[in-house]
């Protein structure tokens, strides 16, 4: 292998906005995300609404509430 063209493979840090820290190796230095395996729904088993950018409000306000509807067309 040619030297000095392989980044450094170092400690580094991983953070979760849940608050939890895994140390592991990487090329990296500190790495910040958003979910981890211990808040993802896939390994937890709860379900969890991950919003990005506002797509669930802006899905409820363009369709607005199903239940809402079914409702409405029971009363008429």
């Amino acid at each position: 292998m040619k030297k000095d063209i392989h980044p450094d493979y170092t400690k580094t840090t991983i953070t979760c906005v849940c608050g939890n820290v895994i140390e592991t190796c990487s090329t990296k230095k500190d790495l910040h995300v958003e979910i981890c395996s211990a808040c993802h729904p896939f390994f937890t088993g709860k379900q969890k609404l991950v919003d990005t950018a506002g797509r669930v409000e802006r899905f409820n306000r363009k369709y607005g509430d199903y239940r809402k509807t079914q409702a409405d067309k029971k009363e008429k």
